[in-house]
């Protein structure tokens, strides 16, 4: 194998460090001291499935068009897809330059193009995606014993240490998948993405002995493929950094409610939950549909505070109430007690967090919209102005940046994307969508702008600095060690390469017919994840 990217989801320095200083991951910290290895700046929104398309295709949002785990329609949305990455990855580029490449569980590449090689889909997938070459997932599964996407107990509040189980034997089948393709095709590239170095913070917060265990099993699957398929060059990069969120939930909402830019409605307008949707169908009672009044009450009122269904539920499955409540008070009641956002009457709204900032509602462009042309820097400028001064319960601002999306989102897409961007204050506070109270707690970990980048092999300036080196820096780097000129279009530039080829034209890119997830199964893990709320 020529070049190995190996990718990490939310490695960082401070969670690498102690580990590398314990002895935890001999092969990963043998690619970090024997090549050059620096900080990676992740994109804005740093969030896994807009930032891991930037990474494989070396471009910034608004030129490949994915901005969060949701695509929209208006005020519509679905889960995205490969067919929502308009840009050439990098195993399309090898292809293009008749190389083969094997590329195992990248997010956001279901389903795959037909290339050279092989490609079985990660996050965002279907328990049983679509694979390139067709029936490839059913010989893997028959090479080494089985193979999932997910864990069987992913979304299993409940599940403890089986559900932690199942993560370390995601990590194994991640890296004997790899290798057992490898062997079949030979390919000049090969990425393997491991996505439960993240999750782990996620779904286990705090427990420091849980993410060491991870890591451990990551790094004993990397030192196999190390071993066995011996890449000249080997780069380990990740999508954004991880640590502790010390600061508040901010409910933009209902700051922007307040000032007159957000319009609320009780009419179940808003773009509903996945909990929303699966759970209405759980708590219908044929002998109680109408519910308990008493009840709905208290649902209400939880929801007026903020307290979304997830973690409502999660608090009445820890007293053994779930099922009694489930049975008692449909979902619609919770929600109903409450406002949501009316997206069709409201001059800005937040719609999904992990877009990072809001989309103004513009008429021509959004299909009710109130905000005319002329008046859309005018009022853009406005609530930047109103959000730059939004300050924590201390005194404290909320945001470190307020600015137009221009700032960071360039591109044929840009449009589809949020019109302000907010970017929390150290990344210590999160954004919620929820109405309710101005502040709550946010989730204990979540993501941080830094990650981490190491480079080592042939090719490799072991001298070379990583200063500034930003996430779509990777791509062009991948495709200089391969021998492939990087594109003109990319954003980044190649890091630490001892011979750099020059950035080239290539035709246009075909676009593929975008299509729809519509995957319920997906949608409950991002709710359960909590990126839908």
């Amino acid at each position: 194998m020529q070049t190995l990217l190996v990718g990490l989801d939310a490695a960082c320095f401070p969670v690498l460090r102690p580990l590398f200083e314990d002895g935890e991951l001999p092969h990963l910290e043998t690619v970090f001291k024997d090549g050059t290895a620096g900080r990676l700046e992740s994109q804005i929104p740093p969030w896994t499935a807009s930032a891991w398309p930037s990474l494989y295709t070396g471009v910034n949002p608004g030129k490949h068009g994915v901005f969060d785990f949701l695509r929209f329609d208006g005020y519509d949305w679905d889960i995205v897809n490969s067919t929502d990455v308009r840009q050439r990855t990098l195993w399309e580029y090898a292809d293009e330059a008749g190389m083969t490449s094997v590329v195992i569980n990248a997010p956001v590449t279901s389903p795959p193009p037909d290339i050279d090689g092989a490609v079985i889909p990660g996050y965002l997938a279907s328990e049983n995606p679509q694979c390139h070459p067709t029936g490839i997932l059913d010989d893997v599964r028959d090479a080494i014993g089985g193979y999932r996407v997910y864990a069987r107990r992913e979304t299993d509040e409940r599940a403890g240490a089986e559900k932690f189980d199942d993560y370390l034997e995601l990590s194994r089948m991640r890296g004997e998948a790899f290798r057992y393709l490898t062997d079949r095709f030979d390919p000049e590239f090969g990425f393997i993405q491991f996505q439960k170095t993240d999750a782990v913070f996620h779904d286990f917060p705090g427990d420091h002995e849980k993410v060491r265990h991870i890591y451990r099993a990551v790094d004993k699957q990397v030192g196999a493929i190390l071993n066995e398929c011996d890449p000249d060059t080997v780069i380990v990069a990740s999508d954004h950094g991880m640590g502790e969120y010390e600061g508040y939930e901010f409910r933009v909402n209902r700051y922007l409610r307040e000032a007159g830019i957000v319009e609320t409605t009780t009419e179940g307008q808003g773009v509903p939950s996945w909990f929303q949707i699966k759970d209405e169908r759980l708590t219908e009672s044929e002998t109680d549909k109408a519910g308990s009044p008493v009840l709905e009450r208290l649902a209400g009122a939880a929801a007026s505070v903020g307290l979304t269904y997830q973690r409502g539920k999660m608090i009445l499955e820890t007293l053994g109430l779930a099922e009694f409540v489930g049975k008692r008070v449909p979902v619609s009641a919770v929600f109903a007690a409450s406002d949501a956002v009316d997206f069709r009457m409201s001059r800005a709204y937040l719609r999904s967090p992990s877009e990072l900032g809001l989309r103004l509602n513009v008429e021509g462009r959004d299909p009710d919209g109130v905000v005319s042309a002329d008046e859309y820097e005018i009022v853009r400028d406005e609530i930047i102005t109103l959000l730059a001064e939004a300050t924590t319960p201390d005194g404290m601002p909320v945001f470190e940046e307020v600015v137009e999306r221009e700032e960071y989102i360039h591109g044929p897409y840009a449009d589809e994307a949020v019109d302000i961007l907010t970017i929390p204050n150290d990344f210590q506070h999160s954004l919620s969508a929820v109405v309710g109270r101005q502040f709550g707690d946010p989730e204990p970990y979540n993501h941080k702008r830094n990650g981490v980048i190491a480079l080592a092999g042939a090719g490799i300036d072991t001298d070379a600095e990583l200063v500034n080196a930003q996430l779509f820096d990777v791509a062009p780097t991948v495709l200089a060690s391969l021998g492939i000129a990087p594109a003109k279009t990319m954003d980044g530039d190649v890091l630490g390469m001892l011979d750099t080829p020059e950035p080239t034209s290539y035709p246009e890119y075909t676009v593929r017919e975008q299509t729809a997830t519509e995957d319920d199964e997906v949608a409950q893990r991002l709710s359960d994840l909590g990126y839908l709320e």
